[in-house]
């Protein structure tokens, strides 16, 4: 395969490493032991194809569009295959075509879902389902970055001011675009929890104030 391939896909199966070993420690904290064996499963596989991608040489070459939208193409195929594995190995009894197409459907974040109620899915699972989501809109977002070559000049530069992308360059756009994601996502998870936190209290004055008002 292409070593810019490699060394691009290998950076996600990396980051999906990462996220499993999250998944790991949410399952100890809250006790959740039924699926979690599928997580370490999904941090070795992604773990060992991501190194062993990124082991080889990087060089300054100039790579054409066409290598770029094959390597976009193959990550929507081959990333969803990993993340299907805890779903394989959950405790529902799915097939891997269900496992893939519900892998597929949360990495492009098109809603659909085989689970006929996903509330009643185990709480590991739902996180990893969002993981996904999560993870599939970061490869959305690298992927328009990788490639801006297939844009005219004026909407490049709506973009950026940089109408060609070395390594170096790619990295340091690739990195912004990281932080200000991971940024936005904490942000708005702290927004979620101040909300209900924010419900929770008017909630409990509403509930004193009806109580008080029997008693009179």
């Amino acid at each position: 395969m292409n070593r810019f391939i490699l060394n691009y896909l290998g950076v996600f199966f990396i980051l999906l490493s990462i996220l499993s070993f999250f998944n790991i420690i949410y399952c100890y904290y809250f006790n959740l032991y039924l699926n979690i064996d599928s997580y370490f499963y999904t941090l070795l596989i992604s773990l060992i194809i991501g190194v062993s991608s990124l082991f080889k040489n990087k060089t300054e070459l100039k790579i054409s569009i066409y290598i770029k939208i094959i390597t976009v193409i193959i990550g929507y195929f081959l990333i969803p295959l990993i993340i299907s594995i805890p779903f394989y190995f959950s405790i529902y009894n799915v097939s891997f075509l269900n496992c893939y197409f519900e892998s597929i459907s949360g990495f492009t974040s098109t809603g659909f879902t085989i689970f006929d109620n996903i509330k009643h899915l185990d709480q590991s699972l739902i996180l990893w389902r969002s993981t996904s989501q999560w993870i599939g809109g970061l490869y959305f977002l690298f992927s328009i970055l990788l490639l801006i070559d297939i844009f005219d000049d004026n909407l490049k530069k709506s973009f950026t001011n940089f109408i060609s992308f070395n390594y170096s360059e790619t990295f340091k756009q690739s990195l912004k675009i990281f932080l200000i994601y991971t940024s936005l996502t904490l942000l708005l998870f702290a927004l979620l929890k101040l909300i209900d936190l924010i419900l929770l209290l008017i909630f409990e004055y509403l509930k004193n104030f009806v109580i008080n008002l029997c008693y009179f």
